[in-house]
C-alpha cells in the first residue's frame, strides 16, 4: 500500500509539474491478479484496483496493519465500480454478479472478500473506494438502471454528461462514502464547469475510457491559484477539499467520482464564478 500524506494549500503554489504528480495523481491502479491501494491521509480515503484474471483475488490479512484493526474492513466501508468484463465477487458467504457499469457496496464488518473474473480473456476491472465507517450498513449491488441519473450541461458549453448516482443517500445508505459515475456525451470535453469546492468533504476522480493518445487536463489548486495535472487513461487525481476539481480531455471521456466527508448532500457545493478563476 503506498501512503501519501496530505498537503496545505500553501504547499501545493509551489510544486511543479513533478511534484503535483508526486502527491495527487494515481496510476497504475490495475495489475493482474492482485489488488493495488493508495491511501491517502486526507481523509484517510483509500484508492485502488482490482483485475483478477487467472485466479481470485483477495485481500490479504496483513493490509490491516495499514488500518490498525484486525481485518481491512473492521472500521472501514467500501464502495466499487466495474469498468471491466463482469465479475463475481463474494463477501463473507454471500456472492454477488457485478457486469460492467454496475457498482457493489460493502459495509463494514465484512471479514473475507474474494474476486474473480466471468471470462478471463475479458477481466473484470473494480476500481474502489473505501472511507472509515462508524457502523455498518447492508452490502448492496446497484445496476445502471438504479442509479440516480441527471443530465447536465448542453452541447453549446461542451459538458452535455449525465450522471449516474450509484452511493447517495437517494439510493443507499452508507457511512460517509459516496460514489457515482459521470459520462460526457461525444462532443462534450468539460466536466464540473463551472467549478466548485467544498470544504465538507474531499473527493477522487477516476478517468477512463480514453484512447491512448487522448488526455484530460484535470484543473485543481485553490481557485484563484489554479494548476493542471495531464491524465492519461485509468488514472486517478486526489482532490483535497479546498481545492477545486475539474477537467477538459482532449475527447469525450468517462469519470468516477468518490467523496469522504461529513456532509453527503450531492449538491452541497461552493460554486466559483469564472470571473473569480486565476
Amino acid at each position: 500500500m503506498e501512503i501519501r500524506q496530505p498537503i496545505h494549500s500553501d504547499h501545493m503554489r509551489t510544486l511543479d509539474t513533478e511534484g503535483l504528480r508526486r502527491h495527487f495523481l494515481v496510476d497504475n491502479l490495475f495489475q493482474a491478479d492482485t489488488v493495488t491501494l493508495t491511501y491517502s491521509q486526507i481523509d484517510r480515503i483509500i484508492v485502488g484496483g482490482i483485475m483478477p484474471v487467472q485466479s481470485a483475488v483477495t485481500f490479504a490479512a496483513d493490509l490491516a496493519r495499514h488500518t490498525g484493526t484486525d481485518f481491512f474492513l473492521q472500521r472501514r466501508e467500501l464502495g466499487l465500480i466495474n469498468i471491466g468484463g463482469a465479475a463475481r465477487v463474494r463477501v463473507d458467504d454471500v456472492e454477488f454478479d457485478v457486469g460492467a457499469r454496475e457498482a457493489l457496496y460493502i459495509g463494514q464488518g465484512a471479514k473475507e472478500l474474494a474476486f474473480v473474473s466471468v471470462d478471463s480473456n475479458v477481466p473484470a476491472k473494480l476500481y474502489f473506494n473505501s472511507a472509515p465507517a462508524h457502523c455498518a450498513y447492508p452490502h448492496r449491488k446497484v445496476s445502471l438502471a438504479q442509479a440516480s441519473p441527471e443530465t447536465l450541461g448542453a452541447a453549446e458549453t461542451g459538458n452535455r454528461r449525465t450522471i449516474y448516482k450509484f452511493m447517495v443517500p437517494d439510493v443507499l445508505p452508507t457511512c460517509q462514502l459516496s460514489m457515482g459515475m459521470t459520462q460526457l456525451e461525444p462532443g462534450s470535453l468539460w466536466n464540473t464547469m463551472p467549478c466548485h469546492t467544498h470544504d465538507r468533504r474531499m473527493e477522487v476522480y477516476f478517468y477512463f475510457d480514453l484512447p491512448e493518445q487522448a488526455a484530460v487536463f484535470h484543473m485543481m489548486g485553490e481557485p484563484t491559484q489554479t494548476r493542471h495535472l495531464v491524465v492519461r487513461n485509468e488514472q486517478a487525481v486526489i482532490n483535497p477539499s479546498w481545492s477545486i476539481h475539474s477537467g477538459v480531455g482532449t475527447q469525450a471521456y468517462t469519470f468516477i467520482w468518490g467523496m469522504v466527508g461529513e456532509n453527503q448532500v450531492f449538491k452541497d457545493m461552493d460554486h466559483v464564478p469564472m470571473t473569480a478563476l486565476r
